[in-house]
């Protein structure tokens, strides 16, 4: 997750082991509700510089939150180069937090073509990062990846495949911790956020429709200019627009369809000459970049035997 406040509604709705995968500067308010989650359960927090890490122990110190060191393999937001990754947790260390091993985002992965070249970069990154730690004298005891477009890929790196003991038995653990094979640490751990209701950033990137699991039922409200205009504009889908991608969104029936034009309240629809659906009927829009869209929505309708059910988007809004 990316708050402490995501991760507060995380961990009061059950959930025992939480990270918070980017880095946070603390501040006292911040470090109490960590202090109070980690009551909770396991908690994790991201650092990427040794300043950002003794603050963090300055402020958690005697607590048993852990520290993950962010490195940067190749998307260039945050994170340190890995071979700085041993000073970084040092730097935890001597404050008083733990430092449990490293982790990185490889978001460059969002391109079309390029996920096996920066599933390989992931990896480069990460081992780099080990060595640092260990060259440091910590221990490693998970290594942290993945996205939704590169998933498949870095699960084809040798990472992602703990190595087997001398007495024929698999290491690892299914929740993502190391067990007594942290020394060959694997890569333990991977988190593609999008995969779970899917997108039309990831449908240009090659996932298939039948994977998307999430649309915006908008209503047809005028053939304008011959195309199709609709009653749901950035407020309900977002405006995220790659640099990659056709439109600012797509029509789960219409495969051709491109959300060529959008306000606050409209999507403008381009079909490609294909026949218009008419005034009032409905369409199923994908948006963009799911994330952002869930993000706008107070409920979600599940569609379960026996019809449609409503989803509290409990986090709704916790940005910080």
């Amino acid at each position: 997750m990316a708050t402490v406040g995501e991760a507060e509604v995380f961990m009061r709705h059950g959930c025992d082991d939480v990270f918070i995968a980017y880095p946070l500067w603390l501040d006292d308010d911040r470090a109490r509700r960590l202090r109070d989650l980690a009551d909770l359960g396991r908690v994790a927090i991201a650092v990427d510089s040794v300043e950002g890490a003794a603050n963090a122990g300055r402020r958690l110190g005697g607590s048993d939150i852990e520290v993950l060191v962010e490195v940067d393999s190749g998307h260039h937001r945050t994170g340190v180069p890995a071979a700085e990754a041993g000073p970084v947790g040092v730097a935890a260390e001597r404050s008083g937090v733990r430092v449990r091993g490293a982790f990185t985002f490889p978001g460059h992965g969002y391109s079309p073509g390029q996920a096996a070249r920066v599933a390989r970069a992931e990896r480069d990154a990460l081992t780099a990062a080990a060595t640092s730690l260990r060259s440091h004298g910590l221990r490693v005891d998970v290594l942290s990846g993945g996205s939704t477009p590169t998933l498949t890929a870095s699960l084809g790196t040798d990472l992602a495949t703990p190595p087997d003991r001398a007495d024929g038995r698999a290491d690892g653990r299914a929740d993502g911790r190391a067990d007594d094979w942290a020394d060959d640490a694997a890569l333990l751990e991977l988190r593609p956020g999008v995969y779970v209701f899917g997108d039309a950033q990831q449908w240009e990137l090659g996932a298939s429709p039948s994977d998307i699991a999430l649309t915006c039922s908008a209503t047809v409200v005028s053939h304008a200019g011959g195309r199709l205009v609709l009653d749901a504009g950035s407020k309900v889908l977002g405006a995220d627009r790659a640099a990659y991608a056709t439109g600012y969104g797509r029509l789960l029936e219409h495969p051709e369809a491109r959300v060529v034009m959008l306000s606050e309240h409209h999507a403008v629809v381009d079909l490609d000459g294909a026949p218009l659906p008419p005034l009032g009927s409905r369409v199923s829009v994908v948006p963009n970049h799911v994330c952002a869209a869930v993000n706008l929505a107070d409920e979600l309708w599940v569609d379960e035997a026996g019809g449609l059910r409503p989803w509290p988007v409990s986090a709704r809004g916790c940005n910080a």
